[in-house]
């Protein structure tokens, strides 16, 4: 997978931290010896916003780099730019949806677990169009189809010549929760079945049956970059969402998803429940 400037401005800023730390300077200290604010240097580090290369340049040549990694660092800055088709819509999208896109442009797989709704990557508009009405009570129905026009379009990612693998956990909640009635119910699980058929979505029924499990945590979500340290984990909370990449916090959501795929259905069992739902519609 090419590698874009989502991926650039982050490894830039995991690059620039570490070889701050390898320097044994602190912010403050690194930060004055190339005239930029310690919250600016935080900024850089913390993969937020734009970087100025001749300020990457300066820094790399406090860290002592070599030549050559100093060069690679300046080509991330200067390649970093974020854009992406998102930013020609017309209306203002959330903030938080404005991240997940940016940083889902360029992942190699999607780890799903699901408990309330579909992952908006795998719903129908119908189904879609059910969900936001539901949560978004105040909204018009412009603002409505707005965001589902988003959601529809961010599904164009699974139909990239070398799309991201999608995992999905979903539990049986979902499955048999009603959204928008019968018919958009059959709708979508007649598009779950034929996505599961497919080889980048790989579905997983966690049935009522299995108890208690590990995911007391609600519906998250882990991005996986290129590099296992631009992985990100995105956990939905009311009115919005957390994105969390410290290492202990990417461990614990890597490792709940594991038990949660250990103790759902195999993937043949879990088609065969799809189906099963499908046909009491």
């Amino acid at each position: 997978m090419a590698v874009g400037p989502t991926t650039r401005r982050r490894q830039l800023g995991s690059d620039l931290r570490r070889l701050r730390e390898n320097a044994g300077l602190t912010l403050e200290e690194a930060g004055a010896r190339v005239g930029v604010s310690k919250a600016t240097l935080s900024r850089y580090e913390t993969k937020e916003g734009t970087v100025k290369w001749p300020t990457v340049d300066a820094l790399c040549r406090e860290y002592d780099t070599t030549s050559e990694e100093r060069a690679e660092l300046v080509e991330l800055a200067k390649g970093a730019k974020i854009q992406g088709w998102w930013r020609s819509l017309a209306d203002p999208i959330p903030g938080s949806m404005n991240l997940m896109l940016t940083l889902e442009d360029e992942v190699i797989r999607e780890d799903h677990y699901a408990c309330v709704y579909v992952p908006g990557l795998l719903q129908t508009r119908a189904y879609a169009v059910a969900v936001h009405r539901a949560s978004e009570m105040r909204c018009s129905d412009r603002e409505i189809q707005h965001s589902v026009d988003i959601r529809i379009r961010r599904q164009k990612l699974l139909q990239r010549p070398d799309p991201p693998h999608i995992w999905a956990v979903l539990d049986e909640a979902v499955l048999r929760r009603r959204v928008g009635g019968d018919a958009v119910m059959r709708e979508q699980m007649l598009h779950l079945r034929e996505l599961g058929a497919g080889l980048h979505v790989t579905l997983q029924v966690l049935p009522f049956a299995s108890g208690a499990h590990a995911a007391a945590v609600g519906n998250f979500l882990v991005l996986g970059g290129p590099t296992e340290d631009l992985d990100v984990v995105y956990v939905d909370i009311l009115g919005g969402g957390l994105f969390m990449e410290k290492p202990a916090e990417l461990k614990r959501y890597k490792m709940t998803f594991e038990y949660l795929r250990a103790q759902a259905l195999s993937i043949e069992a879990s088609s065969a429940f799809i189906d099963r739902v499908c046909e009491e519609l």
